[in-house]
């Protein structure tokens, strides 16, 4: 039988590989003590307030203003994960986004959580999305299984030459395969930055722009903690990125185990709502990387 590492066991063998790469700040690849140590406020700076002496942070949404953080490094490949506290109650038209962006004008790559708030009662979706060189439009959404405003739940991120796949909790909801052989674009050359945001978008976010928000609902407050981000920094060593020994590069991580297949499965049809590569009003014809295999 294969064995599967737990996430707080790959944390340990990440903080071990990494110890001897002292140019940098041990933030890169294990969790900081504070949310200063790794990031910065991108803008709205008196919307973003530190908790717990900078181990949590509460982000707030007003009429005034939504707010924003980004990682002060950049990174190529690994994997970024954070626990998030979305708005409870009725948080129709704001979005939460917690994603990787390469921060280019021209040609972007980004992977996208965006958490897509809704009225009190009525689950909330979320919306993930992929840019591989300079190209988006790859939407799915799932509606989450359980209340994401009750409680911290982990959302990850993982980024390697093989696949990207994005999990919740434990759970993959999703996994974009690397296809280049087969023509079909996959971001592996640029480094991105990791980002989140707070903001309104009630022109699309629920039920296509139906439900506004309600300002007499406001302020409207979403809490992270637990920031990890394990990958390698640029600036840094060239050949940190091609590396095989980094533990995300390693043979457990190349696909999906049977169990994480099974839970992939069981969201995949039991809790998806929107497939971009289903649909035939956009796509007459399926995109290549929907056709081109797990």
């Amino acid at each position: 039988m294969a064995l599967y590492l737990s996430w707080s066991w790959r944390v340990v063998v990440a903080s071990f590989c990494f110890c001897f790469l002292s140019l940098f700040s041990l933030s890169a690849f294990g969790r900081p003590a504070t949310f200063l140590q790794d990031f910065q406020v991108t803008w709205s700076d008196s919307h973003i307030r530190q908790i717990d002496g900078g181990r949590a942070i509460q982000l707030v949404l007003d009429q005034n203003s939504g707010c924003g953080f980004t990682s002060k490094h950049k990174y190529l490949f690994g994997r970024v994960s954070m626990k998030i506290k979305l708005i409870p109650g009725d948080s129709a038209g704001t979005v939460t986004a917690f994603y990787m962006n390469s921060d280019t004008n021209t040609v972007r790559d980004e992977l996208d959580f965006e958490f897509l708030g809704n009225r009190t009662g009525q689950p909330y979706t979320v919306q993930t999305n992929i840019y591989a060189h300079g190209k988006g439009d790859r939407e799915q959404r799932v509606n989450l299984w359980f209340d994401p405003a009750a409680d911290f739940h982990t959302y990850t991120i993982l980024w390697n030459h093989h696949h990207i796949v994005f999990y919740v909790d434990d759970v993959p909801i999703r996994v974009y395969k690397n296809n280049e052989a087969k023509g079909i674009p996959y971001p592996k050359l640029q480094p991105m930055g990791v980002f989140s945001t707070l903001w309104e978008a009630d022109d699309w976010a629920t039920r296509g722009g139906l439900e506004k928000i309600d300002w007499s609902k406001a302020p409207f407050y979403s809490y992270y903690k637990d920031f990890d981000i394990e990958g390698c920094p640029v600036p840094g060593p060239a050949s940190c990125a091609s590396s095989t020994n980094n533990w995300w590069e390693g043979a457990s991580y190349q696909a999906l185990n049977a169990l994480e297949y099974r839970r992939y499965r069981w969201v995949r049809i039991n809790h998806m709502i929107y497939d971009y590569c289903t649909d035939r009003s956009r796509y007459p014809v399926a995109p290549p990387e929907c056709t081109a295999g797990f």
